[in-house]
């Protein structure tokens, strides 16, 4: 059978499963497996020899949770992340996860209304990791993100996206033709219906799903490799 391609009821009927009684997962180490999928995606596509420095784009809600994780693990991979939060978020567990980068010494570009700080961290970055809407998002693109966005897209540096591209509806997806254009992107869980036409590389990430689950919602995931916290699905024609 075929790997399920899920809608935004969907994906959030299975995460609100994750963290009740089916799962018992807390919402921390959702975010830690998933973050670290992330990591281990770009870093399988994107050599640190080659690309060390990673500019880390996180929203202020959950995918911008998972986009600390990520740059924190990706710091201990021995890559040289910068953290650009064009409006930081304000939960416990946010600033928790950001607290962390801090403490390694990942640096943050301060938020501003001038992009200037933003452009001359494009001009130094080697790859971008987009963290910054997740499968909730709904247009419009607002202030600050609006002007953040089309800088990421015009800097021609590769982006890996985290579970659905920025600016992408979870159902329609591009539609707007406003959202990022990644070269590789790391579904959660399962992919979202709204990234059936992406044609770039294409990881399943977070290794967290019982099989009871999977089973429930004839999720059909492949089967990860060996210890990996990834898997590459074949590329579309």
């Amino acid at each position: 059978m075929s790997l399920r391609y899920l809608t935004a009821k969907l994906a959030q009927q299975i995460d609100e499963e994750l963290m009740n009684q089916a799962g018992a997962f807390s919402i921390d180490q959702l975010m830690e497996l998933a973050g670290l999928a992330c990591a281990q995606a770009l870093a399988r596509v994107y050599n640190k020899n080659e690309y060390p420095n990673v500019l880390v784009c996180c929203g202020p809600g959950n995918q911008g949770g998972d986009g600390l994780v990520a740059a924190r693990h990706l710091g201990m991979f021995g890559y040289n992340p910068v953290i650009f939060m064009p409006k930081p978020g304000s939960k416990d567990i946010y600033k928790r996860l950001k607290a962390q980068c801090d403490n390694m010494d990942i640096k943050t570009i301060p938020p501003s209304n001038d992009t200037s700080l933003l452009q001359d961290s494009l001009s130094s970055s080697n790859v971008i990791l987009d963290a910054v809407f997740g499968f909730s998002f709904k247009g419009p693109i607002r202030t600050p993100f609006d002007s953040a966005l089309p800088l990421l897209t015009n800097s021609g540096l590769p982006i890996v996206s985290v579970d659905i591209p920025s600016g992408w509806d979870v159902e329609e997806g591009n539609v707007e033709g406003v959202g990022l254009q990644p070269d590789v992107l790391v579904s959660l869980t399962a992919p979202k219906l709204g990234v059936r036409s992406f044609r770039g590389r294409h990881f399943v990430g977070g290794r967290f799903i019982p099989k009871s689950l999977e089973e429930k919602f004839e999720l059909n995931l492949p089967e990860y490799p060996g210890s990996d916290q990834i898997v590459e699905l074949a590329v579309k024609e």
